[in-house]
């Protein structure tokens, strides 16, 4: 995808500025989001963020747009919110245990499915789903999946969905298969790059080391705290600190508040250089904890995990300089010593590596500044605007709108 200009964060704005001066056939577009978060995103959630801000934009541009998701305390069953339909049904809490999960996620379907409406193009974020409601529901209409996570041998069941979206050129590595491959789109995941430039602080000392996301023992915070035990050992750094931010209850991806406390007591040495806070989930404060970060780690021991780096992107966007782990799906996001700074997250030499590349960056602030503009500029490509306009594109391809011939 090609960067687009600097968009505004309202939807009429950054659809212009994507470079639309009218918007496609008008299409019925249905999309749906998983089992155990809401939307609006009021608990977070990559998926749930961005498929609520692509839904609006997709409305600002003269579509139909239902918009299917959890049930939540304090949301209605049904609305119309800046132009999208709403509809809510009864979900879970997350498991720790795949199994429970792809059942929660197989009566979801079902649920969801009574919901919803006919539509020239259902899009899905769940794993189940797509593989039986092209058979069972053709007014569903064409069946788009979008695969949050690495694929867990779900792809075999897909042989009806029409297109398949996917967060990252990883993702489209692991499908072998011809067939499948003759229908992937990369599209990463959308941010709101102006909200976060716009966040970007001037810093002063202490240089500051930030990691925001679920604290889960597969995000390697461990990893980035003994890389920190071993900074705080040398004498030749300027002053600096570390700020832990993000949920640990297990209903919100964590790892629960037993892990939490044996990761609390781990980091007990690095005294009053280390701040945890809370998960924030307001889109304007979470961008200005960007704002304040120097450093960005998201050091991700998630093979199977990872597919994009939405927190990575958008700490690029805030003009943070970035360090990731070498995990695949972020090498669309950084190229090391470019766009930001990665390491061998492997052995258990991981710690000592993380130490010295943010050891380089705590030093060298020119190092630091050159990385974060660089960074910062390669994120706009994964603007709303940019990610709304190729799918949108794709859609009035796939549903035969692009050449002036309506469904309907």
């Amino acid at each position: 995808m090609r960067p687009p200009p600097p968009a505004s964060s309202t939807p009429l704005s950054a659809w212009r500025a994507a470079g639309r001066t009218r918007p496609p056939l008008p299409l019925r577009i249905t999309i749906v989001t998983g089992f155990f978060l809401p939307v609006p995103p009021l608990q977070g959630g990559a998926t749930e963020r961005s498929w609520y801000g692509l839904a609006r934009l997709f409305a600002v541009a003269g579509h139909e747009v239902t918009l299917i998701s959890r049930q939540w305390p304090g949301l209605p069953d049904t609305e119309t919110a800046d132009g999208v339909l709403h509809r809510r049904v009864r979900g879970f809490d997350h498991s720790r245990r795949l199994p429970v999960n792809l059942l929660r996620d197989l009566i979801w379907g079902r649920r969801v499915a009574r919901a919803l409406p006919a539509a020239d193009v259902t899009i899905c974020n769940t794993v189940t789903l797509p593989a039986w409601l092209p058979r069972r529901r053709p007014s569903a209409g064409a069946v788009a999946v979008m695969i949050g996570r690495r694929p867990k041998g779900q792809m075999p069941f897909y042989g009806r969905v029409k297109r398949i979206y996917l967060p990252s050129s990883s993702i489209a590595d692991e499908i072998s298969s011809g067939d499948a491959r003759a229908r992937l789109v990369v599209t990463g995941y959308p941010i709101d790059w102006e909200r976060n430039a716009r966040a970007a602080a001037q810093r002063a000392h202490p240089v500051t080391i930030g990691y925001i996301g679920r604290l889960h023992p597969e995000k390697g915070l461990e990893v980035l705290l003994a890389a920190a035990r071993l900074l705080a050992g040398r004498s030749d750094l300027p002053a600096w600190k570390l700020q832990i931010v993000g949920p640990a209850a297990v209903a919100a991806g964590g790892g629960g508040a037993a892990w939490l406390g044996q990761l609390k007591a781990q980091a007990d040495v690095l005294g009053n250089r280390l701040e945890w806070s809370d998960a924030e989930f307001d889109a304007g404060r979470l961008a200005h904890r960007y704002g304040q970060l120097d450093i960005f780690c998201y050091p991700s021991l998630a093979d199977k995990g990872e597919t994009f780096g939405v927190a990575v992107a958008e700490a690029m966007a805030a003009r943070c300089a970035v360090v990731v782990s070498a995990l695949p799906c972020f090498r669309d996001l950084v190229t090391s010593e470019e766009t930001g700074l990665r390491f061998d997250h492997t052995g258990p030499a991981a710690p000592e590596r993380l130490a010295v590349q943010l050891g380089r960056l705590v030093l060298d602030a020119a190092l630091r500044s050159r990385l974060a503009l660089r960074g910062q500029e390669h994120a706009r490509r994964y603007d709303y605007a940019e990610v709304s306009r190729t799918i949108l594109a794709d859609l009035a391809v796939l549903t035969g709108t692009a050449a002036g011939n309506p469904l309907r």
